[in-house]
């Protein structure tokens, strides 16, 4: 049987844990981006398995121009849902739509994968 000793130990054990992990969650913030900096990935949630997705391997590893995927008319990159909403219209593709077919052609073109969980993790 477990005496009350140990079981206040394990309380305060457990506590003390609860409370290392907040600190080093707000101790770490994530990094804030300057004016024009792309973030290095984004996380893209969705029903067939979240992606992620680095603009740096695209970028830098492949030469992919962000204007290969942000078809704006200004300057600006705009997040993708911006324009594309979660059920698309004639005019717009939903964002699902509009990823898959920007990314799969791409990867296409360039012989690779376009096994869906070459991208989607289960």
């Amino acid at each position: 049987m477990t005496s009350q000793r140990d079981l206040k130990i394990a309380i305060f054990m457990m506590i003390a844990f609860l409370a290392t992990g907040i600190v080093c969650y707000a101790a770490f913030s994530p990094p804030v981006l300057e004016e024009g900096e792309e973030p290095l990935r984004i996380m893209l949630l969705n029903q067939s398995g979240p992606v992620l997705f680095a603009h740096t391997n695209h970028i830098d590893d492949y030469g992919v121009e962000c204007e290969s995927c942000h078809h704006n008319d200004d300057d600006e990159a705009y997040n993708c849902s911006e324009c594309h909403e979660q059920t698309g219209d004639e005019d717009i593709p939903s964002r699902a739509d509009s990823l898959h077919a920007q990314c799969i052609s791409c990867h296409e073109e360039n012989d690779l994968s376009v096994d869906c969980n070459s991208c989607h993790a289960p």
